[in-house]
């Protein structure tokens, strides 16, 4: 047997190990963009199997060529259902264009605080697939999971939550279409004994809702609390979190508590520090302007906005009225969109073009006083300079502790 690993990441490597001991016998080969540069997807059909990484798209010509010659592909995700687990676990599957790590990580809280067994595996970088060995009878796993790991997936979670979605990964996908039907699949498959949550105001978190065969249930989105991290799209997640905990059994107290202890995921409008009266903000995870408007709307004090990356097809602006409302007194701009972002903006903010991150910060620390805040909030993904939104948050992270008073 011969086994392709496409893309040797957390996942790759994963389904690698995991394969090996399914398969010792069998031979495997290595296919990473890292290592063989635009050459690693040649020959595809020669293998029985491929384990394809949610970074490399589905539906790319030459995979789907494979499947057409009779290849298996699959993934760590659909691997997952498929390894030896018992009936009594019960997976919790969370997507949404923005929020599913904050709902997955604030629901694995509440879950560990009620003394549950819980796993949290998925998009958010713990592999499903190291999970296995660990279940038990009664083992409750939260799954945080993309439209790249659903796209292909055919079977769904005991219970789904699908948040809010929003155009995204266009760049990745070919359509709002495909991305949303990719999205569907966390419900599409499921049985009559299971349950989806929804977002009633979301027409697409509605529309995937209805193709479950199972029990359909409205997310609350207010739910009265006292949070540690900001915002009032936090205060939905956790309202969501809440709601989901609820029908498990939890009682209101234990809720109460493990959310108002919840400090927050890294680079998730995250406080960094103050210092000299101007407090510092790394929202890296912000990949889109949705998200970096929840970003500006959730802090108070007057801000000046770092922000810029990839362009994923966004229409940039829907930022300017949450910018003019909300005291952004200037906007720096960096990466491969800058200057798209300068254009839509076009009459507020006065956008300043920097050549990088570091000069970026530099030039904010120059136009900042006491009393401000300086929000690194990019609405842009990161490839054009750095591995990841979180290598991204990273970087900012380091030039901030870098900074003397």
């Amino acid at each position: 047997m011969k086994i392709a690993i496409l893309g040797y990441g957390i996942e790759g490597k994963s389904a690698c190990k995991f394969l090996k001991k399914k398969y010792p016998c069998a031979y495997f080969e290595i296919r990473d963009i890292k290592r063989q540069n635009e050459k690693y997807l040649n020959g595809l059909e020669k293998f029985n199997m491929i384990v394809r990484s949610p970074g490399i798209p589905y539906l790319t010509p030459k995979i789907q060529r494979a499947k057409k010659k009779g290849v298996e592909i699959t993934s760590a995700t659909k691997l997952f259902w498929t390894g030896t687990w018992t009936s009594d676990v019960q997976v919790i599957g969370i997507t949404g264009t923005k929020g599913k790590g904050t709902v997955a990580s604030m629901l694995y809280s509440i879950l560990k605080a009620a003394k549950k067994n819980v796993f949290l595996v998925g998009n958010i970088g713990n592999s499903a697939l190291d999970i296995l060995p660990k279940l038990k009878n009664n083992s409750v796993v939260i799954f945080e999971l993309s439209s790249f790991q659903l796209q292909d997936l055919e079977r769904s979670p005991h219970i789904a939550v699908v948040l809010e979605i929003v155009q995204d990964h266009l760049d990745y996908h070919h359509s709002m279409k495909e991305y949303t039907d990719a999205k569907a699949n966390i419900a599409r498959y499921q049985k009559r004994g299971d349950t989806v949550f929804y977002i009633r105001e979301n027409k697409y978190s509605r529309a995937i809702a209805q193709k479950s065969k199972g029990k359909k249930i409205v997310a609350k989105t207010t739910w009265g609390l006292h949070l540690q991290v900001l915002g009032e799209h936090n205060m939905r997640n956790a309202a969501v979190a809440a709601s989901v905990s609820r029908m498990l059994g939890i009682d209101n107290a234990t809720i109460k508590k493990a959310l108002e202890s919840f400090r927050g995921l890294p680079y998730h409008l995250e406080f960094v520090r103050e210092i000299n009266g101007v407090k510092f903000y790394n929202d890296s995870a912000s990949t889109n302007p949705i998200s970096t408007k929840a970003a500006i709307e959730a802090i108070a004090e007057p801000k000046i906005l770092i922000t810029g990356g990839v362009d994923k097809g966004f229409d940039y602006g829907i930022l300017r009225a949450p910018i003019m409302r909300n005291g952004v007194r200037r906007i720096l701009l960096f990466g491969a969109n800058k200057n798209k972002i300068k254009r839509q903006l076009r009459g507020i903010g006065a956008p300043i073009l920097c050549a990088d991150i570091k000069s970026a910060l530099k030039k904010a620390l120059s136009l900042a006083r006491a009393g401000d805040a300086i929000l690194f909030s990019p609405a842009s993904a990161s490839f054009d300079m750095f591995k990841d939104s979180k290598d991204r948050g990273a970087v900012f992270l380091n030039l901030i502790k870098d900074i003397r008073k």
